[in-house]
């Protein structure tokens, strides 16, 4: 068990696998983008979130940095304004597209020669 989990008088929580990984195409069950699809960029396992292409927008006001000498750099990092960036999806939000059909689709694994593969419910193809 984990120190925060004994501390605070609750029991470890069960590691959930993640069945989508980055580069997946997904589309979102539930939430203010509900019914889009898009490309998974990256997946936070540790919070259990995923990142998906143009999904779940936020937006972030920065302000320009300057160099020692006090001139405004010029690159884009370096430059103030609205920075808007993909935010986080809980991963029970969205579902995997299935390869075949193109319908979102549950997950299950297979193991073949002790390797697991993923493979889509509803119609059985293979996804690794």
């Amino acid at each position: 068990m984990a120190k925060a989990a004994k501390r605070n008088g609750v029991g470890a929580r069960k590691k959930r696998t993640m069945k989508v990984h980055s580069g997946d195409e997904v589309q979102v069950i539930s939430g203010k983008d509900r019914g889009k699809r898009g490309r998974v960029l990256r997946v936070d396992v540790k919070h259990e979130r995923v990142f998906v292409e143009g999904l779940a927008m936020r937006k972030r006001h920065v302000k320009p940095s300057q160099t020692p000498e006090g001139v405004t750099q010029v690159t884009a990092g370096q430059l103030g304004g609205v920075i808007e960036s993909e935010g986080p999806i809980h991963v029970s939000n969205v579902m995997l597209l299935d390869p075949k059909g193109r319908k979102p689709t549950r997950v299950g694994i297979d193991r073949e020669d002790g390797k697991p593969y993923r493979v889509a419910k509803g119609s059985g193809t293979r996804i690794d």
